[in-house]
């Protein structure tokens, strides 16, 4: 009778799992985060250290705005000359949390991860209240190219909901 359960559980729970996982959402293929400057007397797990403006300096696992938080976007060429630029138009209740936050953490950096990979930073001189947030530099054309699978363009967000 035992056996009979498991059995019938683990079939359910096999049945199941693709819903679980799934949850009817449409599944993600790029990642885009944005982590603040913290301490280095932190908790080392929740911290990370990376070279911003030629200093090691500690950043927050926890991101700030991730790829959930927006809207849309648009690549431009970096005036750098280091690949592309990206900017994101931010959900409406991502404005107010980044607006306080930025507000709070002026002279710290926040730093942008593309895909796994840090590719730009800046030193937060003023509150961000605009409702955008910018990557300068470091953004590949593979990137825009997983981008554009995953979210609309600027002024083209109605016309890639389904």
């Amino acid at each position: 009778m035992k056996s009979l359960v498991s059995a019938l559980s683990m079939m359910m729970l096999i049945a199941l799992s693709p819903t679980l996982l799934a949850s009817g959402k449409k599944e993600i293929k790029t990642t885009l985060s944005f982590h603040l400057e913290t301490e280095a007397t932190d908790n080392p797990k929740m911290i990370f250290p990376q070279l911003a403006n030629g200093e090691t300096r500690y950043f927050r696992r926890m991101p700030e705005v991730t790829t959930k938080d927006v809207v849309s976007f648009s690549p431009f060429p970096s005036d750098v000359g280091e690949g592309y630029g990206m900017v994101f138009k931010l959900k409406p209740n991502v404005v107010n949390r980044l607006a306080a936050v930025t507000n709070a953490n002026q002279g710290k950096w926040l730093i942008a991860q593309v895909n796994g990979r840090v590719v730009d930073g800046v030193l937060i001189d003023k509150q961000i209240s605009d409702g955008f947030i910018v990557i300068w530099k470091g953004v590949t054309l593979e990137d825009v190219t997983l981008f554009d699978k995953d979210l609309p363009r600027i002024n083209a967000e109605d016309k890639k909901k389904k």
